[in-house]
């Protein structure tokens, strides 16, 4: 299986940490949106998409690498992220439009992951900020499991194509 993902993290490379976590368990590299050719996507069985969450949506960097991307024949994705709040109800919206340009690209979402993120944005530097030391252990933990379900049913999904 050959698998890709790209992450745009900043800040406190919270989101790296998922990425790197992920891409170990999918022997994967880990690039940049912009260290991606858009046409580039459709080379590979499994591609991870992800960002930290601001201002409730991913980073634009990604949802633009997709918009220059052409369809995909039977492309499979997963999105991850890490946000500030850190709540099942949240992570629909927060993968929303990146959902729908993945999927209005023909891919399937294999599956998204969420986890609290170290978030010192605005005011909350003055209180050293919110879920400091996040992702934790049972955070990465958490995200190679997510991985190896990923895996698991990538190979699924082969052997019923090939019959």
């Amino acid at each position: 299986m050959k698998s890709l993902v790209i992450v745009y993290s900043y800040h406190h490379h919270n989101t790296e940490k998922l990425a790197s976590t992920m891409a170990r368990v999918l022997d994967a590299p880990v690039r940049v949106p912009s260290e991606v050719r858009p046409e580039e996507l459709q080379e590979y069985d499994l591609v991870g998409l992800g960002s930290g969450i601001c201002d409730e949506t991913t980073h634009p960097s990604l949802l633009d690498l997709l918009d220059q991307t052409p369809a995909a024949t039977n492309g499979k994705a997963f999105i991850f992220s890490t946000s500030g709040i850190a709540m099942a109800s949240s992570v629909d919206a927060f993968h929303a439009v990146l959902k729908a340009k993945l999927k209005a690209k023909g891919y399937a979402i294999l599956g998204e992951f969420n986890c609290a993120g170290h978030n010192s944005n605005s005011f909350l530097k003055m209180f050293g900020g919110l879920n400091k030391g996040r992702p934790n252990a049972d955070d990465l933990k958490r995200a190679e499991e997510f991985a190896e379900n990923l895996k698991q049913e990538v190979s699924r999904r082969s052997r019923l194509e090939t019959g």
